[in-house]
Formats: structure tokens, sequence, C-alpha cells
């Protein structure tokens, strides 16, 4: 069975992050959508409800399992017998960061390769950061994420005003 990961913090889950998800489920038998719980940028959401999201984001595609982790992401593929780490790529300054992930993966597990997949044109713009900027700030966020999550963030951002 050919396992893949996809890792990231999923703070919200959102279209752009769906589109690879799917795209890559595709591709392997099995994908893991790991959901980080403590990345150096600042989080909206607690893991439990971004691992919610994103479960409820994924319900529809059978082979895809989302599971939230802790530790090094090389070893959370291990786990899940994973040899292939997914990443989006959304535009040309993600690559540096991402190829610096791959070589870094490289050294820990020699045996981990990464996969970068573009984001679909129409998804190129979005981000969790934007999302959650516009939702802030009162704007539609109807094209970037699922009425779910569009829900979700108006009642934690109603809720904290």
């Amino acid at each position: 069975m050919k396992v893949a990961i996809y890792p990231g913090t999923f703070d919200p889950v959102h279209y752009g992050h769906m589109d690879v998800a799917r795209r890559a489920a595709l591709v392997f038998d099995r994908l893991v959508v790991g959901v980080y719980a403590h990345p150096r940028k600042t989080l909206m959401f607690p893991l439990e409800e971004r691992v919610a999201l994103a479960r409820q984001a994924f319900e529809d595609t059978p082979n895809i399992l989302v599971e939230g982790y802790e530790g090094l992401t090389v070893t959370f593929a291990a786990r899940h017998n994973a040899r292939v780490i997914v990443r989006g790529l959304r535009v040309i300054s993600d690559f540096e960061l991402e190829y610096q992930m791959a070589m870094t993966t490289r050294k820990l597990a020699p045996e981990m390769d990464m996969l970068c997949l573009m984001t679909s044109l129409e998804y190129a713009f979005i981000s969790s950061s934007i999302v959650k900027e516009v939702a802030l700030a009162g704007g539609c966020v109807a094209q970037m994420v699922p009425d779910f999550v569009a829900e979700y963030l108006r009642g934690r951002i109603g809720s904290s005003t």
C-alpha cells in the first residue's frame, strides 16, 4: 500500500489545502493529513478544532485520514509507514522553504521523499493567514473555505469580539 502524509497547520483548512489533498489522494492508496500541534506561528484554533474541521473537509474522501501530531514530521510519517511527504506550492516564494524542508527531511530520514503539488490556479491566492485576515475584517470568505469553516470562523470571531 502506497501511503503519503500531507502535513500542515490547517489553521483553518481551506480550498487550497483541499485541492492538494484530494489530488494527492488520487496518487496514493492512503493520504494521512497530519495537523501539526505546535508550529512556530501563532494559531487561531487549538489542535482539536483544526483536526475536527479537517476531518469534516475530507469526510467524502475515504482514503484520507486526518490526525493531529507533535514532534518531527518524519517520525509521524514513519508511524504511518509513509515514505512520501506531500506539500503544496502556491507561489514561487513557497519553493525556497519547501526545498529547504525537503533537504532537511532527506538528512533526517534518507528513505523519505517529498512530492510538491502545485495548487490549482483558482486557489493559488489562498492561505490560512489570508482567510483569517479577511474573516477578522468582516469580509466574505465563501470562495476560500467550505461553508462549515466560514460558519465556524464567524462564530469564533463573533464570540471573541
